[in-house]
């Protein structure tokens, strides 16, 4: 799963092929570029349908437990641009693609009620802040209430929304 070329067809069932042209061969470089964002497009959107599943399997089990789901890629892609393709670059060199990836975290109601957070403020800061890879390790912390010498509340996304206990 996810959207790694340079086998990106083979990344999604084919009743996702919702994009066309595609490019169906891991010679990404002897494709169109729009063979290529349709293919990767497809992963896409196959990735965004098994985070929804994710999220309503958790939505199916709030009754019995406080849920929760973070998604973060790993790094982002370069489909052909200035003859750059894939990633795995050097940070200092690397296209923007590659750098800028998706994070999401949803959170259930019983879980913002309980650990008092406040989804308005997330999204707020979602539209206004960039944030990194570095602050997913705190974050998962804060996330799961792990206490730690290792925590660090300045790079916890969830901490500046909490409501503080009175």
């Amino acid at each position: 799963m996810a959207a790694h070329g340079p086998t990106y067809y083979n990344r999604y069932p084919p009743q996702f092929k919702k994009f066309t042209p595609t490019c169906d061969t891991n010679e990404i470089q002897n494709c169109s570029q729009q063979q290529l964002l349709n293919t990767y497009d497809n992963t896409v959107l196959y990735v965004d349908y098994i985070v929804d599943k994710a999220i309503n399997l958790l939505k199916s089990h709030q009754d019995k437990f406080t849920t929760s789901l973070v998604y973060l890629s790993d790094h982002g892609e370069s489909l052909g641009e200035n003859g750059v393709y894939l990633h795995g670059l050097p940070y200092s060199i690397a296209p923007d693609t590659q750098k800028h990836v998706p994070m999401l975290i949803w959170l259930s109601k019983d879980y913002q009620q309980r650990y008092q957070v406040e989804q308005s403020c997330l999204q707020k800061r979602a539209s206004t802040l960039d944030y990194s890879q570095d602050n997913l390790f705190s974050t998962m912390l804060g996330l799961t209430g792990v206490q730690t010498t290792y925590y660090q509340a300045a790079d916890d996304i969830l901490q500046p929304c909490r409501r503080l206990s009175e």
